[in-house]
């Protein structure tokens, strides 16, 4: 196995995306032994700590185990990692963009529309304003690409916050995350537009929250999300 040296700046930071990437794309197979910290740190060119940190976060990422004798062995990363890993799954090459992009839009809609839902049910008289603020603040597709996705990803943090789940709420940030570390360009050129074209739609679903209507609200955010889904062409393995 070979690394290539890293630069004395964000040092742990670059020995653990070397290493995940090593993983996602197979270098290591599950099973596989990690060398030594002292080999590591020869190898990267870098002091045993930014090892030790670096490997810390591969064990938290759920992509090693440390087993008896103080081997640390790759970990299946279908079977043990979490969301966080989308990203660097896009870097190493292991699944395609496009397939990441179309799960992370199947995910984002079963979770965004329930949210809907639920944000019809139990959100505060203050949360449902600031539903109805962000919509109305939605601007048409003619403003700069940067203000629509900021107005969208707001408009999607008032939802999820006024459903009052916390887990569809951190799922969100990791969505989010896995979409610029592609590129919103990237994830626009595939549909997203489709989306961000239409503030009538957003202020709708908002109205369907405010009376709440949450049957309507769900089957509108579903309606809404469903357009970047089927903007891409199911992806194949």
């Amino acid at each position: 196995m070979e690394f290539a040296a890293v630069a004395r700046t964000a040092v742990s930071d670059v020995v653990f995306g070397q290493i995940i990437d090593a993983i996602l794309s197979g270098r290591l197979a599950p099973e596989a032994s990690l060398p030594s910290e002292r080999e590591l740190a020869e190898m990267f060119q870098v002091n045993r700590h930014a090892v030790r940190e670096a490997l810390k976060r591969v064990q938290q990422s759920g992509l090693v185990r440390v087993t008896p004798g103080g081997k640390t062995r790759v970990l299946d990363w279908r079977s043990h990692a979490g969301l966080d890993i989308l990203t660097a799954l896009t870097r190493s090459g292991a699944v395609p963009a496009r397939r990441i992009l179309h799960d992370i839009a199947v995910m984002r809609r079963s979770v965004a529309a329930d949210a809907a839902r639920l944000c019809a049910e139990h959100a505060d008289a203050d949360q449902l304003a600031t539903v109805q603020r962000a919509a109305a603040a939605y601007p048409d597709a003619t403003a700069p690409f940067g203000a629509v996705v900021d107005a969208d990803l707001a408009f999607w943090v008032a939802i999820l916050d006024g459903s009052g789940n916390l887990a569809y709420r951190l799922a969100l940030n990791t969505l989010v995350s896995g979409y610029f570390g592609i590129g919103m360009e990237v994830v626009a050129e595939l549909g997203l537009n489709k989306e961000y074209i239409d503030p009538g739609a957003h202020r709708a679903l908002a109205e369907h929250i405010a009376r709440r209507d949450s049957a309507a609200a769900y089957d509108s955010a579903y309606a809404l999300l469903t357009r970047l889904v089927d903007a891409q062409a199911a992806p194949k393995d």
